[in-house]
């Protein structure tokens, strides 16, 4: 029998998530575009390995609608509200 791996997404899941966002441990990933000049955070997920898993569809999503320019940074953090910055709203 394999590893059973669990669904980052599971509702279940999200007391432990927040908690280790008011840690400061929580996995995030910062996608920056250009033209629009936006700031997406993705997460929190508890596991680099889960952020990993889930990254990708989110960037495809985001390269479908045609930026300038994508790109992209994993790291720890605590992040609250807003998790979508756009920059052209001063």
């Amino acid at each position: 029998m394999g590893v059973q791996r669990t669904d980052p997404m599971n509702p279940l899941l999200w007391p432990l998530r927040s908690l280790a966002n008011g840690l400061g441990m929580a996995w995030w990933a910062r996608v920056q575009t250009h033209d629009p000049d936006m700031t997406y955070w993705f997460g929190p997920f508890v596991r680099r390995q889960e952020l990993d898993g889930a990254l990708q569809p989110f960037l495809d999503d985001l390269r479908a609608e045609a930026p300038g320019s994508l790109t992209h940074d994993v790291l720890r953090a605590r992040r609250g509200e807003p998790l979508t910055i756009d920059s052209r709203e001063g």
